[in-house]
């Protein structure tokens, strides 16, 4: 069943893609015409038109970010499936960029507001090529890598719990294991920390920095190993709670990066036609 589910996504993804292509490449030989018989220039009839079919892709883009936060009213009235307004969010706004450069000729913009639309237009492109890289990457590393999910507003919470059961328990440890925790365990479990290394390894490099904990284990009686083990269960849970707040707060970053300037974008480019119209 998931087989089959999977094998109709990658269709639907195909059949997206090959549709946005051919609609890139009409773009693009129609602009090549129109250079042939005419001057394109943002003033000029094709300019315009090229325009107006610009705004249009980017209030349908637009409309995906307003479903998403409308989405219990928009699927009880049937506004389509969110992976298609995910697909049409996509490929329009790479539409949009298109056809924002035909319409300026593929030329370098003249005055301010126009090379704020268009290098806002360039940023929301590229910023949502690396927001869907980030969001088809770390949700398959925080699957694959790690063996808990965490709620990212809980992270705080999650990790304050786990540094006073690790104090507690070392409390009642002897002097060899309290050194060990207070020297390896105790400065990771002051506060949620973000790292560049769990992008490489969401782990953490756990391997590596449970080893003095194997060397000690082996030195210690049946008691005190219970309790090395427990320090290292949590020690371990520390840090795949610290890999959760580094991956998903890359996340959240990205969205403030992205979302309030595509509604900045939106407002000046009606600001542009509002100019344009009036003078």
């Amino acid at each position: 069943m998931k087989s089959k589910v999977r094998e109709g996504q990658i269709r639907e993804a195909r059949r997206w893609w090959w549709g946005f292509l051919a609609l890139a490449v009409l773009c693009v030989l129609t602009f090549g015409a129109n250079v042939v018989l005419t001057e394109v220039h943002p003033g000029s009839t094709f300019g315009m038109a090229y325009g107006i079919a610009a705004t249009t892709f980017m209030v349908g883009a637009a409309l995906y970010g307003m479903r998403r936060r409308t989405l219990r009213f928009a699927s009880r009235h049937g506004f389509g499936r969110s992976r298609a307004w995910l697909y049409f969010h996509l490929y329009g706004g790479a539409l949009f960029v298109l056809l924002v450069l035909m319409h300026s000729g593929f030329s370098w913009p003249v005055g301010a507001l126009n090379w704020w639309l268009w290098g806002l237009s360039l940023w929301i492109f590229v910023s949502g090529l690396i927001g869907l890289g980030l969001q088809t990457w770390i949700p398959r590393v925080l699957a694959s890598g790690l063996s808990v999910e965490v709620n990212y507003d809980r992270i705080p919470e999650l990790s304050e719990e786990i540094r006073q059961r690790a104090e507690a328990v070392a409390a009642t440890c002897d002097d060899s294991v309290r050194a060990l925790f207070k020297k390896r365990v105790a400065p990771a479990l002051t506060a949620p920390r973000r790292s560049l290394i769990f992008f490489f390894d969401p782990t953490g490099g756990i391997q590596s920095r449970l080893r003095p904990f194997r060397y000690l284990a082996g030195r210690l009686p049946q008691d005190e190993r219970e309790k090395l083990d427990e320090l290292e269960r949590l020690y371990r849970g520390k840090l795949e709670i610290d890999a959760h707040y580094t991956l998903q707060r890359a996340l959240r970053t990205w969205i403030y990066l992205h979302a309030p300037l595509s509604l900045f974008l939106v407002a000046l480019v009606t600001l542009h036609i509002f100019t344009v119209l009036y003078y």
